[in-house]
Formats: structure tokens, C-alpha cells, sequence
């Protein structure tokens, strides 16, 4: 029995029915006040659909929750101007995570009301004449909420004070977590079998969950379910249970049918594809494409069912979508001259913040490791994923500012070259292998970067980059068309859709599947090759900012090793979704967390600091499951004994 009072309740799940991702998905009419008695006619079922389609925006899309998924891995660390909900993640020293911890309470304190309303649709709906297929998209997301949870802190509550999966509105002040295995065969599974089974092959909204859909989350599911059973580091689980599955099946069986529901849905893919190339997939211009499968939506349109004005100062908060604030740094802080004198009056900010996919509003929490772009992303020629993944080249956009800058047609940058709008401002360079001079100390370019003879752009090499400057997140970024011709409204959250379940994993999840003994038509090269050869076919250039038209799929093809491995699949699963709040639960699931995650290189804080720092973090075992959060501690009104056995071990 989850601790939430009948206010809460009623706040958190009712009141949340009176909102919506995009006026396309759904059209409900919204109702100023909710009760009960509300929710337990056929009005008040049907306008509950709604919410569970908003509890997406909840997580997804939101900056601190990408801290949860992201920092302590080896995709990214903390930034100069991170606070302790990004160091404490961090695990290196700055800070430990506990129950206070922020970002991983988010999932705890986000899902249990969206549960209650799933479990009351699911009780309710059949009663008013609901069919089964929309009543299975309140089954899906219960289970989808459940793998969320158990992923996150094992074994989590069924019972939220009226029964086991039953609706709940009485307050409350006890609660008893089940075990992994319970959570898994009695929800998870169930539910999102029960949904395939009755859901639609195509959405019955725009933006709704579908039969693949279900298969995607119940392949995954499986395939995580299996490696918990395996456990073939040791990882602990809790409530400490055995790793006997109580229907009688092995790992590998579970394998057996991730791999097979990953096939049936690449054979029979419904409405949904793969984009022809990476960068189409990711180019704000073709959001909700056929391979983006579910994602948590936000509209330019209208304020009202945006949850924040479009157009005014993001609030940094949910709903909004953020995240790609988290990992953009200061690039307004690059100066340029409007002579080659250099004169104090002279110089300016050549890159202007700007509501635009390479830009965005600069928060500087986040950073990637130096091994991000050195290994992960090692070959950037034939690969575009890097390409379509970072910002690497800064552009002047100053004539767009509105002010006394209009008018200037050239500025003078580095080895006072001159540069036009929609020049090359600074570069970060492709590998180490040229000789950067930097100077010391921010000085001519603002930012402390180097220079190369014979180029206009200041340019920064791999193992220069650090905590305050480094390629920006491109997939995630910006992307509006209200005003094309100045800076837009760059301060607001994002009005595009955040991804949460994309048609390409399937792909990933039979791989993984084959690596771990499943057996089938396809190997785990001919599904990994499948991506990879998307990815070496090039579209655009975004460092180049001009279009392209590259086929390099046979050199990629070529280059995958004949014997693919979990390390190969951790690794190309990093290349596709770098960024997309996957890092954490894939390290977590294959208990790879501590090996890949435990040291890392980045330069300083300062503009000056280009020497790679070594870190190290400190990832024990008990690590892999989050901390209850102390908040659902603190109401809970039974002894400390009680207390101290419903926290994870090693947080008390």
C-alpha cells in the first residue's frame, strides 16, 4: 500500500485527467473539478485516458530524470554549473546518492497515482460498456509503469491500499513491497500480453499504443527478466526473494521469447519503420515519424494542452521538456570582433542563443566523457550517428539579434580570419591528430580554445574538451518554425515530442536476445548489421550544415566483428541512442555498470582546463537498485524496524 492520501489522490490522479500531450492525440473535454463519484461514471473513464498518455511527460523529456538515466555511466558527468542533483549521480566523490537524492525518486513519486487511474480504468471500465481494446491501452501502461519501478528498485508495492492491481482511494499509511518475481509475473507480464492481444496494430489516437508497442516493452521485459534470473555477476535483488521463476520457466526461455516477439513485430511491423537514415529519425522537422513508436508530445499551438506557454520562460520542470538544456553549454560565451584591433567595443557574442536545433537554452549540467567521443563515437566517417548526435560546429548567427549587429556583414575570429553569418565559429575537431595551440585562459575567443593556422574558426580537439565546454546535444535539441527569420523563443521548454519507445530496438532487444542463447531466422550480425547499415547512409552534414548524399553501409557492414558480443550490443546500443535516458537501465540490466562506468576522463571546470582529468567512481553492488525515496519513508506510520526493512540495503 503506496502512502498517497485521499487529497493526493485525488489531485495527482484526477485533476491530472484534465490534460493532454497534443490537441491530435486526444479530445477529451477537460472538467474543472474531479471526484470519485466522477470517476466512476463512463465520463470520467473515458476523459482518465488521457492522463495516462500525460504521465509520459512527467519523466520523459525531463532534465533531472536524464541525470538519473545518464550521469554515472559512461555517457556523461557532471557540468561546471551542476548542482548536487547531477554530482550526486556522478558517484565520484561529489556527493552520494540516498533516499534524499532527487533524481531517483522521480519514478516513485511520477508513477503510483498513473497506476491507480490504470487500475481503476481496468476495475471500472467494463461495468460502462469500455471495450476491451482501449481498457488493454490502461493495461499497457500499468505494466509499462511496473517495469519502470521494478527496473529501478526491485520488488515495489501491487497493493496500494485496497488489494493487490486494485483501484484505490482510501488514505493509507502502511505499504509491503513484493518481490521482483511477483511485481514481473503478476503485472508486467500480464498486463502487456492481455494488451497485445486486445490493442489495435494501428493507434486509436494519433500517438497511441499499439500491439507493437506492448510487444516492444514485453520483449524488453522479458529479455531483463531473464538476466535477473541469470544474475551472473551477483548483483542482490530485494526484497530477497530466490531467482526461481514461479511459472517454471529459465532465462532462457525468457530469451527465447524476447527474440521471438522482437521478430513477430520486425515481420509484421504495422504502421511503423525504420527512417532511412539516422538523421532522419532525429531531425526536429520529422518528428513523429513511423520508427518513433511512443513519445511524450508537447505543441507550439496552445499553451493550454503545452502545460506551459510555448513562448514564454521555460519553467525547468515537468511537463515541460527540457533535457536538452541539461547538456548544452555557455556558446554565447565565443567572441568575436568586429575588426581585427580587437578593441574592447569591438568584440561580441558571434553565436547567438537561438531556438534552433544546434542551440537552445545553455543550462551546463551535463557533459559527455572524453571516451564518448574518442571511443564510442570513434569513427565519425562512415558512422553519421556521431554527426546526428552532437553539435560540433557553431555557427554566427548575430545577424539575427535585432540590434546594431544586423547590419554587420563580416566578424574577425581566429588568426583575425574573417568569418560571415552562418560561418564556422568554433569547431570541435574530429580526432586529436592535428597540434591545437590553446591559450591560457579564456582570452581572445571567450571560451579558451585553440587555433589551427589557416582557419577562421577557433577549434577544440577530443581530449581538450571539459566540463564547461563540449559538443552539444543535437537529436534532442530545439526545433521550431514560429519564427524562422531571428532567435525565436530559445528560453522556452520544447515543443517537440520526447521519444520514449522507437521501432530500431526491436533490432537490439533480438540481438541481445541471440547473445544470450536464444535462437532464431536472423543472427545477432544480420539484426545489428540492419542498424548499422542505416547508419552509414548520410543525408546531411550537420557539421557542414550542407546536404549529402553518402551510401557508406558496406564499409559498415564490413567492419562489424563476426562474433557479436553483449560489450558490441552495450556499445552500438550507445551510438543509437546516446542521450535518450537508455544508458543506466542497459548497464543495470546486463550488470555491466561498475566495468563501464567506473572511471572516466574529462578536463577542468575552467575555460583553461585542457589536460584530461582521470576519475573514478565508487559503484557497489547495492548500487543497482535507487533508494526508496525518504518522502514515502517519512509517511509511512510503522516502526523504525519496519522502516529500515523497506529501504533498499546499503542506504540505510
Amino acid at each position: 500500500m503506496i502512502n498517497i492520501n485521499k487529497k493526493m489522490i485525488l489531485g495527482a490522479v484526477f485533476l491530472s485527467l484534465t490534460f493532454t500531450g497534443c490537441n491530435e492525440i486526444l479530445d477529451e473535454q477537460p472538467r474543472a473539478v474531479y471526484t470519485v463519484d466522477y470517476f466512476s461514471t463512463p465520463d470520467g473513464i473515458n476523459q482518465s485516458f488521457t492522463s495516462l498518455y500525460r504521465q509520459l511527460r512527467m519523466l520523459y523529456g525531463n532534465g533531472y530524470f536524464m541525470s538519473n538515466c545518464q550521469n554515472g555511466t559512461d555517457e556523461s558527468t557532471w557540468a561546471q554549473s551542476a548542482d548536487g542533483n547531477f554530482k550526486e549521480l556522478d558517484m565520484s566523490g561529489q556527493g552520494n546518492i540516498n533516499s534524499n537524492t532527487f533524481p531517483t525518486s522521480m519514478i516513485w513519486g511520477s508513477l503510483f497515482p498513473y497506476i491507480n487511474t490504470a487500475n481503476g480504468i481496468i476495475e471500472k471500465g467494463p461495468g460502462f460498456g469500455i471495450e476491451e481494446s482501449k481498457i488493454s491501452e490502461a493495461r499497457f501502461f500499468r505494466g509499462f509503469d511496473y517495469f519502470m519501478l521494478v527496473q529501478t528498485y526491485g520488488g515495489v508495492p501491487l497493493d496500494l491500499g485496497a488489494g493487490e492491481l486494485k483501484f484505490n482511494t482510501l488514505p493509507v499509511t502502511t505499504s509491503t513491497r513484493n518481490t521482483v518475481t511477483e511485481v514481473y509475473t503478476k503485472a508486467i507480464f500480464p498486463d502487456l500480453l492481455k494488451s497485445i492481444e486486445n490493442l489495435p496494430t494501428s493507434p486509436r489516437v494519433t500517438g497511441g499504443v499499439t500491439k507493437n508497442v506492448a510487444r516492444l516493452f514485453l520483449a524488453k521485459a522479458y529479455l531483463t527478466y531473464g538476466w535477473w534470473l541469470q544474475n551472473p555477476n551477483n548483483i542482490p535483488t530485494y526484497p530477497e526473494t530466490p531467482r526461481t521463476d514461479p511459472n517454471g520457466h529459465n532465462a532462457q526461455w525468457y530469451f527465447q521469447q524476447a527474440y521471438d516477439i522482437s521478430l513477430t513485430a520486425i515481420n509484421s511491423p504495422g504502421t511503423y519503420s525504420l527512417q532511412p537514415t539516422f538523421y532522419d529519425v532525429n531531425v526536429g522537422s520529422n518528428d513523429r515519424n513511423s520508427e518513433c513508436m511512443l513519445y511524450a508530445d508537447h505543441t507550439v499551438s496552445s499553451t493550454y494542452y503545452n502545460e506551459s506557454d510555448p513562448v514564454g520562460f521555460g519553467s525547468g520542470w515537468s511537463p515541460d521538456n527540457f533535457a536538452a538544456w541539461m547538456q548544452t553549454w555557455n556558446y554565447t560565451a565565443i567572441k568575436s570582433s568586429k575588426t581585427t584591433a580587437w578593441a574592447a567595443a569591438d568584440v561580441v557574442s558571434s553565436v547567438q542563443r537561438e531556438a534552433a536545433q544546434p542551440l537552445g537554452r545553455p543550462w551546463v549540467r551535463m557533459c559527455p566523457t572524453i571516451g564518448v567521443i574518442k571511443n564510442t563515437f570513434a569513427d565519425k566517417t562512415n558512422d553519421s550517428r556521431y554527426d546526428g548526435t552532437f553539435v560540433t560546429t557553431y555557427r554566427g548567427n548575430w545577424q539575427k539579434n535585432g540590434t546594431g549587429l544586423t547590419s554587420v556583414p563580416v566578424l574577425y575570429n581566429a588568426n583575425n580570419l574573417p568569418v560571415q553569418p552562418g560561418g564556422a565559429i568554433l569547431t570541435f575537431l574530429n580526432d586529436d591528430s592535428q597540434t591545437v595551440t590553446y591559450p591560457t585562459g579564456a582570452v581572445q575567443s571567450g571560451v579558451g580554445a585553440g587555433t589551427l593556422s589557416g582557419r577562421a574558426d577557433w577549434v577544440v580537439a577530443p581530449s581538450a574538451i571539459n566540463r564547461i565546454m563540449y559538443p552539444g546535444l543535437w537529436k534532442i535539441g530545439t526545433y521550431r518554425t514560429d519564427d524562422p527569420n531571428g532567435l525565436g523563443y530559445p528560453n522556452a521548454g520544447l515543443t517537440r515530442p520526447f521519444n520514449v519507445a522507437k521501432f530500431s530496438e526491436f533490432y537490439f532487444i533480438a540481438a541481445e536476445a541471440i547473445v544470450k542463447g536464444a535462437s532464431g531466422s536472423m543472427s545477432a550480425r544480420d539484426l545489428i548489421n540492419v542498424i548499422r547499415a542505416r547508419a552509414g547512409k548520410w543525408k546531411f552534414n550537420n557539421a557542414q550544415n550542407l546536404p549529402v548524399s553518402a551510401d557508406n553501409s558496406a564499409a559498415m557492414i564490413a567492419a562489424t566483428p563476426s562474433v557479436i558480443t553483449i560489450d558490441y550490443i552495450l556499445a552500438e546500443r550507445s551510438r543509437e541512442y546516446y542521450g535518450e535516458f537508455y544508458r543506466w537501465y542497459d548497464l543495470v540490466r546486463t550488470q555491466k555498470w561498475e566495468e563501464y562506468g567506473g572511471t572516466y576522463q574529462i578536463g577542468g571546470v575552467s575555460y583553461s582546463d585542457h589536460t584530461p582529468q582521470t576519475v573514478n567512481r565508487n559503484i557497489q553492488k547495492f548500487h543497482y537498485l535507487r533508494p526508496i525515496p525518504q518522502s514515502q519513508l517519512d509517511a509511512m506510520e510503522v516502526s523504525p524496524e519496519i522502516k529500515a526493512k523497506y529501504q533498499n540495503p546499503g542506504y540505510n
